[in-house]
């Protein structure tokens, strides 16, 4: 019988026909669940909702707290002030280049590390997977690192200090190990073999074509890091010229370090606290579209990457 000649009502009993039912158990569980997502996604949401209204909102508004979900008497004085200040825009511009230039050394040396692992002909094969794997479990700490850091190496101060040491995640590496093994054909680097293709090229002509989920995602957790890490430059970056977009941040949130003159009038010290509280709000919305604007590019790669090695076939 053709399907387009069915009656409404036939389809709709074959459908409830062919439906499985649900127990009453799985029924109250599915609405427990959904119930503890939407209330989980709410409170995930409303502080970033939040955040963007109050940015968004006028000074009285925000002192007064008349914000709550919309912004209240739209204005973009906290994102101009925040434009103004040398600080903020000297940071962002340096969380940009550490971001970039780490991600880019990351990948470069978490590929080459990787893809060596993958080898089985490999020789000392195990000893370097067991010394990669031994620095994800152990950790010399704070104090020799600074000492090697900052005055054995003399990266104070520098670039160097904020890239090198976290250039080559341990898990990153097995992640990208694993890919290599069991997503990509041996049949191609076989092949390769015998077209008297080097192991160099074989990576660039055969596994990098074909790893583009797992790469993307290790730049995005590599790129998240980087931009959202202050820590490192708090202890080895002095130099107010070379601080990162976070830690910039940082002494606005909890220092209160925001260059604002003081001033007699209370009026005039009550608006420049008021303007003081909105440029917290327009501080982090700047320091969060970056990502924000980079994940779109890489979600579709998530699922695949994050499922690496879980399914071998």
């Amino acid at each position: 019988m053709n399907v387009n000649h069915l009656s409404k009502k036939e389809l709709k009993s074959r459908h409830k026909i062919n439906k499985v039912r649900q127990s009453k158990g799985d029924t109250a569980f599915d609405v427990v669940i959904t119930t503890f997502l939407i209330f989980a996604v709410i409170v995930v949401a409303y502080p970033l909702i939040y955040v963007v209204s109050a940015s968004l909102s006028s000074t009285d508004a925000v002192m007064g707290g008349r914000v709550w979900l919309l912004p209240v008497e739209f204005s973009l004085e906290a994102y101009k002030t925040t434009f103004k200040y040398d600080s903020i825009m000297t940071g962002y511009l340096n969380s940009l280049i550490y971001t970039a230039s780490g991600t880019v050394v990351s990948l470069i040396l978490t590929t080459l590390c990787a893809y060596c692992l993958s080898k089985t002909a490999f020789y000392g094969r195990k000893l370097v997977g067991f010394l990669v794997l031994f620095t994800m479990l152990f950790n010399a700490g704070l104090v020799p690192n600074y000492l090697l850091i900052n005055n054995t190496l003399k990266w104070g101060n520098t670039i160097w200090a904020l890239i090198i040491p976290n250039a080559m995640s341990a898990w990153h590496v097995i992640l990208v190990r694993t890919y290599f093994e069991n997503s990509i054909p041996g049949e191609l680097f076989e092949a390769g073999d015998i077209d008297g293709c080097s192991v160099f090229r074989q990576l660039i002509s055969i596994a990098l074509p074909m790893s583009g989920p797992i790469l993307a995602v290790i730049a995005l957790y590599t790129a998240v890091g980087l931009w959202n890490g202050y820590f490192d430059a708090l202890i080895y970056i002095s130099d107010k010229d070379m601080f990162p977009l976070q830690l910039v941040l940082r002494n606005i949130l909890i220092l209160n370090s925001m260059d604002m003159t003081t001033s007699v009038d209370l009026r005039e010290m009550a608006s420049r606290q008021g303007m003081y509280n909105l440029l917290k709000y327009a501080v982090i919305v700047v320091s969060s579209l970056p990502l924000l604007l980079m994940y779109p590019f890489v979600q579709k790669y998530f699922v695949k990457g994050i499922m690496v090695g879980s399914v071998k076939g």
